[in-house]
């Protein structure tokens, strides 16, 4: 075999009982700068998979005792296993192109040449490495800031917001968080942030609706000593003070628009001049913005550069608000009074069935924000000794005003995420769900019927 150019140090896994083929490609994949560990059966090369953590492992598909394919469906049965790359004979290539649909990396047919190979392994490694970093950052978010717990909900839709957020917060992309008064836009912005190779720099959270428009300038890009009235001595403006970090613009549509030309060029060429200034300051950022309001009608309406929108929106995160994912309610609001608690050396209040059909009614036009002070409340409540309801009495008298339901309505939508997590917890037995909820399973199959609820789909949506 022709020996290849060396390679960054790559750890091959090469499984494959024909002894002359696997000595003469070890003694390729050495020479060409790889660790090779060789085995001439899959049983003792699967045995030694946790001690040898190769990036990639290469086998023959037809051996005695477990085949190549075996070997296959045992590693991707672990998490963070390596990727698979086949070796097949002419007549196997089928069975190999199948092979590939449940999970191998690729396959080669013999005769192969070498180097191709060398090819192969060098992007499978590649992308385990990715992989494995998908993993650190997961397990970052945990550690860093938590987000399971600060956007609790096992809604889709949040799961799915979880996901975009981990997906996009490594990168330098600048991304524009929508979502309504109240639904967390800047815990989302704080997690980008936490979750990024710039975690360790400043994260500078900016209201923009909160800065005077004579200000506003002077504000964000800094200002010299005597510049203006007041101005008695220079200041660093939010990008100077964001550099290394991240700048959080929120409440973006409120920026001037006259002033929009010279915040589009400072995102642009990374560069501010300070107010009085001449010369310009280099300030290396990750930009995240926020808006409660459609930009694309303020575009519409000449109140907000198209150019500058089209500049801030690489990436658009929506947050959704409350009513659209009530299923989340009950999880948020005992997470609320649990936190309060906790704060006022307190025992959580007990909640009734009436309390959550009363939260489910609800229209939270505040969203998540009212919701948290609503559970404060109730806490600060029993601490007086007071039984007023979830919603405080004045709250509760018009649980159905801003947007909310019917009571018998919010109490069915709160009986049907009741079952459904009976039914994820106990993994679809019906009898075990049934007793956990006090019902018997007729009475439960009824239910599962009115409410419309599948209990296979509910099985297989655990994650």
């Amino acid at each position: 075999m022709t020996e290849g150019p060396k390679q960054a140090s790559i750890h091959v896994m090469l499984v494959d009982d024909d002894r002359e083929m696997r000595e003469s490609l070890g003694l390729f994949l050495t020479r060409s700068g790889c660790l090779v560990s060789a085995f001439d059966r899959a049983e003792p090369a699967f045995s030694a998979l946790e001690d040898q953590r190769p990036d990639v492992i290469v086998t023959d598909l037809r051996m005695p005792g477990l085949s190549g394919l075996d070997l296959l469906a045992k590693v991707r049965a672990i998490p963070g296993a390596p990727p698979v790359v086949l070796v097949s004979a002419h007549g196997d290539v089928p069975m190999a192109v199948e092979a590939m649909r449940d999970g191998a990396y690729n396959f080669l047919e013999k005769p192969f040449e070498p180097r191709r190979l060398l090819t192969i392994l060098t992007h499978a490694a590649e992308a385990h490495a990715l992989s494995n970093q998908n993993r650190r950052l997961r397990a970052r978010l945990a550690d860093l800031v938590g987000l399971d717990h600060t956007l609790l909900g096992e809604s889709r839709v949040m799961k799915d917001l979880r996901e975009d957020i981990l997906d996009v917060s490594d990168t330098e992309a600048p991304v524009l968080i929508l979502g309504e008064t109240g639904t967390g836009k800047e815990v989302v912005a704080h997690a980008l942030h936490d979750l990024s190779s710039r975690g360790a720099g400043p994260f500078v959270a900016v209201n923009c609706a909160a800065i005077p428009e004579t200000l506003f300038e002077a504000s964000m890009f800094g200002h010299l000593g005597g510049a203006f009235t007041g101005a008695t001595r220079a200041q660093d403006g939010y990008f100077v003070e964001a550099r290394g970090g991240t700048l959080f613009l929120d409440e973006l549509g409120a920026c001037p628009l006259e002033l929009q030309a010279k915040l589009l060029r400072a995102i642009e060429t990374r560069e501010v001049v300070p107010v009085g200034g001449t010369r310009p300051r280099s300030v290396d950022i990750r930009l995240v913005s926020a808006t409660n309001e459609g930009l694309e009608e303020a575009v519409a309406a000449g109140r907000f550069r198209e150019d500058l929108y089209y500049r801030l929106n690489t990436v658009e995160l929506l947050l959704p608000p409350l009513r659209d994912r009530r299923e989340d309610i009950p999880l948020l609001f005992t997470h609320f009074l649990e936190c309060h608690a906790a704060t006022y050396g307190l025992e959580p209040p007990a909640l009734t069935t009436e309390d959550m059909a009363t939260l489910m009614a609800h229209g939270w036009p505040g969203n998540v924000r009212e919701l948290k002070h609503a559970a404060e409340r109730r806490v600060l409540a029993a601490r007086r000794g007071r039984g007023v309801g979830v919603l405080g009495s004045a709250s509760g008298a018009r649980m159905g005003e801003g947007g909310g339901r019917p009571l018998k309505e919010a109490m069915a939508v709160y009986e049907r995420t009741l079952i459904i997590e009976a039914l994820k917890v106990h993994g679809g037995g019906m009898d075990a769900a049934a007793d956990a909820l006090g019902i018997g399973r007729r009475t439960l199959n009824e239910k599962l019927v009115k409410l419309d609820i599948n209990r296979l789909d509910v099985v297989g949506r655990q994650e």
